[in-house]
């Protein structure tokens, strides 16, 4: 079917501008010259090298640099003068020679190191393991590298380690903490708050780039809504929680095709997982993908579920997946043996009605009160002996599990940096 927008809570907002780029520093000129202009050319952010004209981007980048310097060369400094126009630093230990003087660049934020006096004569007094200059935000700039990746694991105990390996430096928990939160706002377009407000462009931007390939947000691509006349007409369905700030919900729509792989279709982002908020995704893939003959529609019992799919796909069989099933039965019937989930499996998969009838005995009568309980559910609900349409091998909801966990990691991002992962 077309591909036909429907990102109209969008449409005004005004195109993002392309970023600029940033000049090569072989355009800024050669010798000291080039040094000098740097801050137009070249600024460093953050370096973990100080020299005299080494310009920085702003006065907390200067500061930055010279506490993972301080840290690396074992020594701490303190700020002795300073203003909006210029600033002083000396080593702690005020019969030391090291300091530094910068300055601002004139109708600019660039700051530039005029003096540098390298040598330290420091008492051993001054060397100390724990460094003042090992704050939050110098924590996070020094351990960020590690976590671009959004589906490494790196906890702040795992931050103090580095910081100690690296820097030799003791840190406490909390600063750890706060040092990789500062390093994942960061990398990962800001705060929350800032997030939320980008996401507007971003899909502005996403629609601009590619014309009639997603929905709302509700987001299906083009090659998803293309590919699913070729796949099965098993569609499982599921929604887990993020874990940003804000939480929210993660609606998903996932299928096999051809070749038994796991082909996304669509994912939703709401509120909550109510009545709603489900009715809305899946009207949305009705819009989107249609209502076939044969049509499955695979998931677990949550309620809202079951209130919104028949109401939504008037067609559809609406199946259970075996497992959750099975897992309200050990919970119902308080018994978690081997016998009851092999005996359940094996009823489950049956291929034919007399297959299953003396599989379904078997069951009963290792579990007393499992019949009336599973016929109450519905047996062409999670049998394959009953079931009025083709289910082949997807008995369970393990695909859209599959997605669930490949995701786990990037849901705890804020909400822009979320929606791009996917």
């Amino acid at each position: 079917m077309a591909a036909s927008p429907l990102v109209e809570l969008y449409t005004n907002v005004p195109p993002i501008p392309h970023s600029v780029s940033h000049i090569d520093d072989n355009e800024a000129g050669s010798g000291d010259e080039k040094s000098r202009s740097e801050g137009v050319y070249g600024a460093s952010s953050i370096s973990d090298e100080i020299e005299e004209y080494k310009i920085f981007k702003s006065k907390k980048d200067l500061t930055t640099s010279l506490s993972i310097v301080s840290m690396r060369e074992k020594f701490q400094f303190k700020t002795f003068k300073s203003n909006s126009h210029f600033t002083i630093i000396r080593c702690l230990d005020t019969s030391c020679s090291w300091r530094v003087r910068a300055k601002r660049l004139e109708d600019s934020g660039y700051w530039m190191v005029t003096k540098y006096e390298r040598k330290h004569t420091c008492a051993t007094d001054f060397k100390k393991v724990r460094y003042r200059q090992a704050t939050s935000w110098v924590v996070g700039e020094c351990v960020k590298k590690r976590l671009i990746n959004p589906g490494r694991v790196f906890k702040p105990r795992d931050v103090i380690d580095d910081m100690k390996r690296k820097f030799g430096v003791d840190i406490s928990y909390s600063v750890a903490w706060r040092g990789r939160e500062y390093a994942y706002e960061n990398l990962r377009l800001g705060t929350p708050e800032q997030s939320y407000s980008l996401l507007p462009g971003y899909l502005h931007m996403l629609r601009e780039t590619n014309p009639d390939r997603f929905k709302y947000l509700f987001i299906a691509f083009d090659a998803s809504i293309k590919g699913f006349q070729y796949c099965r007409l098993i569609v499982s369905i599921d929604a887990t929680h993020m874990k940003g700030k804000y939480r929210g919900v993660l609606f998903m729509a996932v299928c096999h095709d051809a070749n038994q792989q796991i082909f996304p279709l669509a994912f939703g982002i709401g509120d909550l997982e109510n009545d709603a908020a489900w009715t809305w995704f899946l009207r949305r893939i009705n819009d989107v993908f249609g209502e076939r003959p044969g049509h499955v529609i695979v998931s677990d019992r949550h309620r809202s579920i079951n209130n919104t799919v028949k109401e939504v796909f008037v067609n559809a069989f609406h199946g259970i997946c075996m497992y959750h099933l099975l897992n309200n039965l050990k919970n119902k019937f308080k018994t978690k043996t081997k016998e009851l989930e092999q005996h359940y499996i094996q009823t489950t998969k049956a291929y034919n009605l007399q297959e299953f009838h003396v599989l379904f005995y078997t069951l009963c009568c290792a579990v007393p009160g499992a019949k009336e309980y599973l016929e109450r559910v519905g047996l062409d609900r999670w049998t394959r002996s009953h079931s009025p349409s083709r289910r082949y091998n997807i008995m369970t909801t393990n695909i859209s599990e599959s997605i669930n966990a490949a995701l786990v990691k990037v849901r705890e991002l804020p909400i822009t940096a979320f929606v791009n992962e996917i």
